[in-house]
C-alpha cells in the first residue's frame, strides 16, 4: 500500500446509487440557481431563506447519503484490508461535514 493517503484503498461504489447522488445533487444546484435568481429579482427575504432551507436540507441529504454509500461498501473493503487511515479519514470528513450542517 502506498503511504499516500489519497490512494490508500480502492474505492467501491455501487453505479447506480451513485447515479442517484448525482442527480440529486444536480436538482440540488438547480434549486440554488433558481434561490439565485430570487435574489437578484429581489423577491421576499422569507421566501428566500424557506427556498435555503430546502437546498440545505437537500444537500445535507445528499451528504447522508454518499456517507451510508462509503460506509456500506468503501469503509467494508478497508476494514477488510486492514486499511486504518480510511477510518481515520472518515471520521475527519464526518466532522467537518456535521460542522457545517
Amino acid at each position: 500500500m502506498s503511504s499516500n493517503h489519497h490512494e490508500h484503498h480502492e474505492h467501491h461504489h455501487d453505479p447506480e446509487h451513485m447515479k442517484a447522488i448525482v442527480n440529486r445533487l444536480s436538482k440540488a444546484i438547480g434549486h440554488l440557481e433558481s434561490v439565485k435568481k430570487m435574489v437578484e429579482d429581489d423577491r421576499d427575504c422569507a421566501e428566500v431563506l424557506v427556498q435555503l432551507a430546502a437546498v440545505r436540507s437537500a444537500i445535507n441529504n445528499c451528504g447522508k447519503e454518499i456517507l451510508k454509500e462509503h460506509m456500506s461498501h468503501c469503509i467494508v473493503h478497508a476494514v477488510q484490508d486492514g486499511d486504518e487511515q480510511a477510518i481515520i479519514e472518515l471520521n475527519e470528513a464526518v466532522d467537518k461535514f456535521m460542522k457545517n450542517s
